[in-house]
């Protein structure tokens, strides 16, 4: 599912980080790759402290355009692949009493009507979490999950664009999507996981954090008139 400009930007972010990273393109629909992606990466650094599931396919699909092939890429890339990369991860984990961050979706609620796949991806990521982080806490590995809401990546604003909106639509946001004035930025949403994957938020496993400028479940925001 790389495209090559995804690789060329993974091997520039690679090249800047300099020896503390390693940049290893796969498609994770196959069901090899995770292991792969652990082999090397033990290989390189002799350990393993975290793995960070934040890759996924973003794939616009309703209830009528979500046919049976689309559907199992879907969850074999947003589900079925973290699963096997923790399956592969776990033996070194348990050495290193490492962790694991999963980086789902506010989608994960309901989703928008638009992303009914992706969505569903989401929610079976959120469960997937929560039943790791009960299976392993006695193994001193810990499991949390993050919920995140509309960040301005890059395969965001393009996404946007294809959808209809304006190119400066990032400077527009409504007060209802972005109350601060603007969606948030990737760095911010990597600053929280930072803590998540270190020692300081250690004991706590098992967490679902919401992360977005409004809480995602019970939100009703007030019918005004003109």
């Amino acid at each position: 599912m790389l495209h090559g400009r995804d690789i060329v930007r993974g091997q520039a972010i690679a090249a800047e980080l300099g020896p503390r990273a390693r940049f290893l393109p796969g498609d994770l629909a196959d069901g090899g790759v995770p292991r792969n992606l652990v082999d090397h990466t033990v290989a390189a650094f002799d350990k393993l402290d975290a793995v960070v599931n934040n890759a996924a396919w973003v794939v616009r699909s309703d209830v009528y355009s979500t046919d049976a092939a689309l559907f199992d890429k879907v969850m074999s890339v947003n589900v079925r692949a973290p699963l096997l990369l923790v399956q592969a991860a776990l033996p070194n984990l348990k050495k290193t009493r490492g962790c694991v961050l999963n980086i789902g979706s506010m989608n994960a609620y309901t989703g928008e009507s638009n992303l009914l796949a992706y969505s569903v991806s989401k929610g079976a990521l959120m469960t997937l979490s929560r039943n790791l982080a009960d299976a392993l806490c006695y193994d001193f590995v810990r499991v949390n999950h993050f919920n995140v809401g509309w960040v301005l990546t890059p395969n965001e604003y393009e996404y946007k664009r294809k959808d209809g909106l304006p190119p400066d639509w990032p400077d527009n946001i409504p007060a209802q999507y972005a109350p601060t004035g603007r969606i948030m930025a990737p760095e911010e949403i990597a600053s929280a996981a930072v803590y998540w994957l270190s020692d300081e938020s250690r004991p706590i496993s098992g967490s679902v954090v919401d992360l977005e400028q409004y809480p995602f479940v019970g939100r009703n925001p007030t019918k005004r008139g003109e």
